[in-house]
């Protein structure tokens, strides 16, 4: 599957509206909880995966798997982490904490990028990173104070800040094997990631006490808030660079919240609200600074190239 730019971005906002309503269908479990909801959801995500690949790219897709590549197995962990951490951290605190906690993925990106692609990081990057870091501090601070009454709430925030971190390393997987010309289809990572949050959380979800209408919900979350888009979330990166990735990635923050507020009556709480307006404000003032930056030097020797956001 071959994209413009336009398109990957179009592709990439419909990725973050399917990502976004984990949240709102976890609120209306009945009973599966913590690593429950984590294996039927990755359960259901590997059947999915294992009828959609060969559909999609033939039955050979499995043989074609690039099993002795590094970047495969890495990109395949990254999104074990991200399936597993990410549902375990809905169940221990609230969906704006959680997402508002991973909006520093395009920060974190930005900054593997430099380390493993060479792209140099701007001086306006470092001063959103440090207010970002603010944003986050105080988030975890708040919920120090509380953390007697609501321990859930500190180890939630801890548990999302996995993802942030290992969507940071998938996107820069992704890039650097463009980067270098390797033919590697990592659309099949999915799945790894897939059997392996299958396999680690399988011991953790006994004793099983879903009911009917909550494996309806998570094989919903399974094929629609999971396989589909982390398939097109793939495709996507090859085309966007990893920090461009991971700054559309921010409309689930938006997306996610919206949905909890007005699905499960979840008003976010004044310090995600405070916390996360200095976070998305960081990146927000950062793609500001960047437009202006481009705006006075246009003949520049990089006119005309699209450039990863928050990178010079």
């Amino acid at each position: 599957m071959r994209l413009t730019h336009t398109k990957a971005v179009f592709m990439m906002v419909a990725v973050t509206l399917m990502w976004s309503v984990a949240g709102v269908v976890t609120r209306h479990l009945q009973n599966a909880h913590s690593f429950e909801v984590t294996f039927w959801r990755s359960f259901f995500t590997t059947v999915s995966l294992l009828v959609i690949l060969p559909v999609w790219q033939g039955r050979s897709v499995f043989r074609a798997m690039r099993w002795a590549s590094p970047a495969f197995w890495i990109s395949g962990v990254c999104w074990s982490v991200m399936f597993t951490a990410y549902m375990v951290a809905l169940t221990l605190t609230s969906v704006g904490n959680v997402l508002v906690t991973m909006s520093i993925g395009p920060l974190l990106t930005a900054l593997l990028a430099r380390v493993f692609i060479g792209h140099r990081v701007a001086p306006r990057t470092w001063g959103a990173i440090a207010l970002a870091g603010l944003g986050i501090a105080y988030m975890f601070g708040s919920q120090v104070n509380l953390a007697a009454g609501h321990a859930g709430m500190l180890s939630g925030s801890l548990v999302a800040l996995c993802v942030p971190l290992a969507a940071a390393a998938n996107w820069t997987v992704v890039q650097r094997s463009q980067t270098l010309g390797q033919q590697i289809d990592l659309v099949p990572s999915v799945l790894v990631g897939a059997v392996l949050s299958t396999l680690l959380t399988l011991p953790l979800a006994y004793p099983f006490v879903a009911t009917g209408p909550d494996l309806r919900l998570l094989a919903f979350l399974g094929l629609v808030q999971l396989a589909i888009p982390c398939i097109f979330s793939v495709i996507s990166a090859r085309v966007l660079k990893a920090p461009e990735v991971a700054l559309l990635a921010l409309l689930e923050v938006i997306f996610g919240i919206l949905w909890a507020w007005l699905g499960a009556n979840e008003v976010p709480g004044p310090e995600v609200v405070i916390g996360g307006a200095l976070v998305i404000g960081a990146l927000v003032g950062n793609e500001v600074l960047g437009w202006r930056s481009r705006a006075r030097h246009p003949f520049g020797p990089t006119a005309g190239v699209a450039r990863p956001s928050g990178l010079e």
